[in-house]
């Protein structure tokens, strides 16, 4: 073992640039990871605090037991608490003080006349709780507000509109307000709750704008007298707390909210990171891979003498692991280190972009500094593992040998398995999207189909680089002829290669796709379901936005060019005991406005006590037209209401319509998420258009657009993700474009003796660079086209496997454009990473490349 220790030491040391590219390809893969993990824990950590900060006062909480949740929300909707309960509480031994919180949507609008937030986190306003130890916000700046339209706002939402103390704008509840700000607030020493808005009234202003009925509150805070505990506060309350309300600590309180951004943001946000990481890996493997198959083949007669002079077979494996666990140890450790500064740097880049990253010292627990180091050992020491064996299995009369020939090609074990690999993904697939939906099966069909593509891949290049290259020999002559000839030579050399940067194309290929699809969907969804002419919507999604004016509508129904103008509302219930979002709307204007599709029963008739309800719905309820089913709202009541119609689609009316009339009496905050607006005969689009936004301006400056407009920019959040997924993919384009340079170094390496004699016979410079950089172009364009291919039939079985999952219909669209942008994109990232090693390769000595061994 010792011997095999000296000569991987030795190796080490005489070829250290052969490992260049693995070193960088570990680094990168295990620094994004690091960096990842850290930046997590220290978002926790940070939300942990400020949140603990922001309630170190409040010693209990006092709110309603139960809470609504509906479909695809974690965070449930509760019945409001009686103000009077203040007083009881406060009679209660060791209570210091009780305050009322009353909360409810609230959007600032800025200096320029923009909506400030709203872009996902909430927008909230509520009443400013005189309380200091009570309150989560503290003053910062100005005085609490005393008169009814004073107002404090947060730093932060103050700072992104532009807005100081004495400035008067307009806070949407969404009727527009007139509200003057008095003061700047800070929450838990910091600007805002990362990026939620916070406007903070008067009671009685919090009352008139943002609850239903006056004398209600979201919940009551509770402060302990000296030497009383949270959870005595807790013991003490309960018995005179009424039916149906309960006390948590604030502690409880504090970890429920941070609990609440861990799962709807830190969690997604990590597990996105986490995936890319997983692909940056991925493919460094293969590149890791190629690296040592390649040194392990140029050290076949090297190999083959140490067999020769008494070397065993575990020696020489042994060799070569120890030299890829070397690479794997240093590498991990510096991507340790990187990942690091990777965090630090986006502590501090991420309040310079708009998010606040909460202050305090980078976490660095044993997990986020174990696991990748642990990840990036074994994913080197894995991709090792086989040119390891291969090592081990040289015979010593290989020494004698002048070449080795690579038949991986024309293996037709590997050709039937790979066949057999491909037919078994397709029928996986198949299966899991058209048979019987199953993200499961399809999620397999798609792994099987990537080992089938990997181990295809030598079999496929040899007919793939002859095709592609094909025009080489008739654009650059014997200089093409000779590219595509060394790319042939070694085809598991030219799969593997290829496959890196093909894992990295399919990827981007398979976002867009999916995202191209998402778009033709909402536009297929709109241009259906949507029978108006504009549309007012706030531009938000999330829980952000505080929604338009109920009484917008109306407004704009009296408007001569209007035909109908129908908002459409949200509420909450519980339908026989499963939480459900409610449409509150006009039902007869929405059926003109609203393309239903087969209507059964009437929805004229559904007054106060009727109810609409999608077909889908309908066969999941098991309910018909005139069937009764039971509501339970937010407020506690029960009530029976009848099925009156039920309809095809839900795609924007929903899954369940009650007219406004019905939804009155349980109400809270009420506001609408849509205005959708025909005109009619003779009124033109852009006339009609003009009239409704001078109508909306009243209302807070709403945005007015048309059906396309506004199917446009329903998907505007699919451009801004597929942004953010070119730039993490970026990392694997990266690593593969390494992967690359690599391999050509070290096949220049290989073929020094070979390079010297071209240019003895008459090859000039330029010419032997341009091989090498066709060479590499013919190795990109491999993998991208098979990436190509492969994202698009993985982005095909996303789309359906969305499809089978819920009510609407996905549409699939391949968009050439974008997909010739990404295969340009895998071309240059082939013919840039062949620009260094054609400049290694013009450098060499004419001589001494013909005199190597």
């Amino acid at each position: 073992m010792n011997a095999s220790v000296r000569l991987s030491v030795s190796s080490l040391r005489a070829h250290k640039r052969r490992f260049a590219g693995t070193f960088l390809a570990v680094f990168l893969g295990v620094a994004f990871l690091a960096g990842t993990l850290v930046m997590g824990d220290t978002l926790r950590a940070g939300f942990d605090s400020m949140f603990g900060n922001a309630t170190k006062g409040t010693g209990a909480v006092v709110r309603s037991a139960d809470a609504i949740t509906t479909p695809g929300e974690r965070q449930g909707v509760r019945q409001p608490v009686d103000t009077t309960l203040v007083n009881t509480l406060e009679r209660v031994p060791g209570v210091a003080a009780a305050a009322p919180d009353i909360e409810g949507a609230g959007q600032l609008v800025g200096k320029n006349g923009k909506p400030i937030g709203g872009k996902g986190p909430p927008t909230l306003a509520g009443n400013w709780i005189a309380d200091a130890e009570l309150n989560p916000y503290q003053l910062a700046e100005g005085r609490a507000p005393q008169h009814s339209g004073e107002v404090v706002v947060n730093r932060g939402a103050a700072k992104k509109g532009n807005l100081k103390i004495g400035d008067t704008t307009t806070l949407r509840t969404p009727d527009p307000v007139k509200v003057t700000i008095v003061g700047l607030a800070t929450f838990g020493g910091e600007d805002g709750m990362a990026q939620v808005t916070f406007t903070g009234m008067t009671r009685a202003d919090a009352e008139k704008y943002l609850t239903a009925r006056p004398g209600e509150a979201a919940s009551i805070k509770v402060r302990a007298g000296p030497g009383v505990s949270e959870k005595e506060l807790v013991d003490r309350l309960t018995p005179v707390l009424p039916k149906g309300v309960e006390a948590i600590t604030g502690q409880a309180s504090a970890q429920e909210n941070t609990d609440m951004i861990s799962s709807q943001f830190l969690t997604l946000f990590t597990t996105f990171l986490l995936v890319f990481s997983g692909i940056a890996l991925l493919v460094a493997t293969f590149s890791i891979h190629n690296t040592f198959a390649i040194v392990v083949a140029q050290r076949t007669r090297e190999n083959a003498l140490l067999r020769a002079l008494g070397a065993s077979r575990r020696q020489v494996t042994a060799t070569t692991l120890i030299e890829a666990t070397a690479v794997a140890v240093t590498a991990s450790a510096a991507g340790l280190a990187g990942g690091i500064g990777i965090a630090a740097g986006l502590q501090a880049l991420f309040p310079a972009i708009g998010f606040p990253f909460p202050d305090g010292n980078l976490v660095i627990s044993a997990l986020s500094m174990t696991l990748p180091l642990a990840v990036g050992i074994v994913v080197c020491l894995g991709s090792a593992l086989l040119p390891a064996a291969r090592a081990g299995r040289t015979a010593p009369l290989a020494a004698l040998r002048e070449t080795a020939v690579d038949t991986s090609g024309a293996s037709r074990t590997r050709a039937v398995t790979g066949t057999g690999l491909a037919a078994l993904a397709v029928a996986t697939t198949l299966s899991g999207v058209l048979v019987s939906p199953s993200l499961w099966m399809a999620g397999l069909g798609a792994v099987l189909a990537l080992v089938a593509f990997v181990v295809l891949g030598p079999v496929a290049s040899t007919t793939a680089v002859r095709i592609l290259g094909g025009p080489l020999d008739k654009l650059r002559g014997v200089t093409g002829g000779l590219a595509r000839r060394n790319a042939l030579r070694s085809p598991r050399r030219t799969a593997a290669t290829a496959s890196a940067l093909m894992i990295g194309v399919a990827v981007v290929s398979l976002f867009t796709v999916f995202g191209a699809s998402l778009k033709a969907t909402m536009d297929q969804t709109v241009s259906r379901s949507f029978a108006g002419d504009v549309a007012v919507s706030t531009p938000s999604f999330g829980a952000g936005g505080s929604g338009l004016s109920p009484r917008l509508a109306g407004a704009i129904q009296q408007l001569p060019g209007v035909d109908t103008a129908v908002g459409l509302g949200r509420g909450v219930a519980k339908v026989d005991g499963r939480g459900r979002a409610l449409t509150v709307t006009d039902p007869v204007a929405l059926e003109r406005t609203f393309d239903l599709g087969k209507v059964d029963g009437s929805l004229h008739a559904l007054g106060t006590d009727g109810i609409a309800l999608t077909r889908a719905e309908a066969d999941k309820q098991h309910l018909t037209t005139g069937d009764r089913t039971q509501l339970t709202f937010t407020d506690g009541k029960t009530q029976a209401f009848t099925v009156r119609a039920v309809y095809g689609r839900s795609e924007l009316a929903g899954d369940y319509v009650i007219t406004r009339a019905a939804w009155a009496p349980h109400r809270t905050q009420d506001s609408d998420t849509l205005v959708a607006v025909s005109f009619k005969d003779g009124v033109s689009t852009d006339a009609g258009k003009a009239a409704v936004q001078k109508v909306a301006d009243r209302y807070g400056n709403p945005e007015v657009q048309t059906r396309s407009e506004y199917a446009q920019s329903s998907a505007g959040g699919i451009d801004m993700m597929l942004t953010l997924v070119y730039a993490l993919l970026a990392l694997a384009v990266l690593i593969a474009l390494l992967g690359i340079a690599n391999t050509l170094t070290l096949a220049i390496h290989e073929r020094t003796r070979e390079l010297g004699l071209l240019r003895a016979v008459g090859q000039t410079r330029p010419q032997l660079r341009a091989m090498v950089r066709w060479e590499s172009v013919l190795v990109a364009a491999f993998g991208t086209v098979g990436g190509l291919g492969l994202g698009a039939f993985l982005g095909w079985v996303l789309v359906k496997a969305s499809d089978g999952a819920g009510d609407s219909a996905f549409a699939f669209v391949v968009p050439p454009v974008q997909l010739a942008i990404v295969a340009l994109v895998g071309l240059a990232a082939g013919a840039l990473a062949g620009l260094r090693p054609a400049r290694r390769a013009a450098r060499l000595d004419v001589l001494r490349a013909i005199a190597t061994e």
